[in-house]
């Protein structure tokens, strides 16, 4: 599976951005998706995740009311839609795909096989 993140970039606080991750190779209805982010000297945080069904999403506490996962498999697409941002939102964020993921382990950045590159969110104060 290719993953490929878009829809990053400079947005002012309290504003929105949705990132959008392609998958090319396999159709991705079989895998949960996931989005993580990650700032200079810090490890990969989870943000959210899409499971196989579409019908259920997690978050972090950060995240949680202000951004919405989802995906669609006819398109082979997961999105993030990131609302009222802040400063602290302001990373490199990455999705990534799992076939093996459990309600124990969808945090866990070393439980999802693929990866996308990653697209930059800066959120400016």
């Amino acid at each position: 599976v290719q993953l490929q993140a878009s829809g990053g970039g400079l947005v002012q606080a309290g504003g929105s951005l949705r990132l959008s991750c392609a998958a090319s190779g396999r159709t991705l209805s079989s895998y949960a998706l996931g989005w993580f982010r990650q700032v200079p000297g810090k490890e990969r945080e989870f943000v959210a995740t899409v499971r196989r069904s579409g019908s259920t999403a997690s978050y972090s506490d950060s995240a949680k009311g202000r951004f919405t996962a989802s995906r669609d498999n006819a398109k082979n697409t997961v999105y993030l839609q990131m609302n009222s941002l802040k400063p602290e939102d302001t990373a490199v964020y990455y999705c990534a795909a799992s076939s093996t993921l459990i309600s124990t382990t969808i945090t866990m950045s070393r439980f999802y096989q693929y990866w996308g590159q990653g697209t930059l969110v800066t959120v400016s104060s």
